[in-house]
């Protein structure tokens, strides 16, 4: 994988929101103009999940786009940028988004397990094992584990 600053990743951010982001800036522009820094992930990551939860992956990347701009070290961000851009079939992006997760917390479960997915997906097995491997050892059987190896078992690589 290249080097990916996160100044790189806020410029591609705003490349991929562009005038979407700008459209959506003022729709609740009441409520976060008197908010404090902190607010932009709390509000954004909690629509964004809404977004997500809808199926609208496009929406949710638009939403947390200002938010990964505003906390490029907010692991769970550019995790939900990576699950959405993924959902959406925009495997490279996804890889990127994912990278920065793992860059930002390395012992990201979510992220472990959206990347193994993606990997998954993308015919990487072993680089799905090496994750799941990776979950195992941080949180044992837990949840994003499981999923991990059923993602690899339904291929017939677990």
């Amino acid at each position: 994988m290249p080097n990916f600053s996160f100044a790189r990743a806020a410029a591609l951010l705003l490349i991929l929101a562009g005038p979407a982001m700008a459209a959506d800036s003022g729709s609740d522009s009441g409520s976060r103009a008197a908010a404090p820094a902190t607010a932009p992930a709390t509000g954004g990551i909690t629509e964004a999940r809404a977004a997500i939860d809808a199926g609208q992956y496009a929406k949710a990347l638009r939403i947390l786009a200002p938010v990964a701009k505003a906390e490029p070290k907010n692991a769970d961000v550019w995790n939900l940028m990576g699950y959405s851009s993924r959902n959406l079939k925009n495997y490279n992006e996804a890889a990127r988004y994912y990278a920065i997760a793992l860059r930002v917390n390395p012992k990201h479960i979510g992220a472990l397990e959206y990347q193994g997915e993606l990997f998954v997906e993308t015919g990487q097995f072993d680089q799905a094992r090496q994750n799941l491997k990776m979950l195992q050892s941080i949180c044992g059987g837990c949840e994003e584990a499981v999923d991990l190896q059923s993602a690899l078992q339904a291929k017939g690589q677990g």
